[in-house]
């Protein structure tokens, strides 16, 4: 598999790239993790306030280049700042299984969007572009979305995801054995320190094996 982040997106954004891998992980229920999800909501929701979280630098780096794809981030959210914004007002986390709930808490260290999608689901390689109007897809637990002006995730079958929600198509189940797993970067900083700490919760909680990163190319 090769990742292809379009010209269009970098043109836009130059510093817009995406840390990739691949990675063997058992699905298991969210009891191993659950305790480490109650720390991160206790922390965020201490440490934030729903106007803290939009001068988030990673956060309002991910924002200005939505404006600048000519997306309202305050209307289209980002998938990681849904997530802070949910854990400020005090909401807790859905405990999906164990591979979710770590993406969710890589997101929240990270600030940054996080794809956990089934690899065997994706078919051919992938193309990273803006989203057109006729892109639509349901999202996760969100229904149907319109996509158009955020980057999308595309596979040989057609949009699989992007930075505001990924699709079902692609969802990982009790059945995934393979994940990819996408940090979605709008610009250069922190990339080394979110590649480890992905690393080091899904062999902890996933029991992740021969994981290999994924090329990513320019074009």
């Amino acid at each position: 598999m090769i990742i292809t982040i379009n010209k269009e997106i970098t043109d836009i954004i130059p510093a817009f790239t995406i840390i990739a891998m691949k990675m063997d992980v058992e699905v298991e229920d969210s009891e191993k993790i659950s305790e480490m999800i109650t720390i991160y909501e206790e922390k965020i929701k201490g440490e934030y306030s729903l106007e803290d979280v939009l001068n988030i630098p990673l956060i309002k780096e991910a924002r200005d280049g939505y404006k600048k794809l000519g997306k309202d981030p305050s209307r289209y959210r980002l998938a990681c700042e849904s997530l802070l914004r949910r854990l400020v007002k005090g909401n807790s986390l859905y405990r999906i299984n164990n591979v979710v709930d770590a993406g969710n808490l890589l997101s929240i260290e990270a600030k940054r969007s996080v794809a956990v999608l089934d690899y065997e689901k994706i078919k051919g390689d992938i193309t990273i572009r803006i989203g057109k109007e006729t892109d639509e897809y349901y999202g996760i637990g969100r229904g149907l979305l319109n996509v158009s002006n955020v980057p999308v995730y595309e596979d040989d079958i057609g949009p699989f995801g992007s930075t505001t929600s990924d699709t079902e198509r692609t969802m990982v189940t009790k059945e995934t054995k393979k994940i990819l797993l996408m940090i979605i970067c709008f610009g250069p900083s922190m990339h080394e320190e979110n590649k480890q700490f992905a690393i080091d919760i899904y062999q902890k909680y996933a029991s992740a094996k021969n994981i290999e990163d994924i090329i990513i190319t320019r074009k």
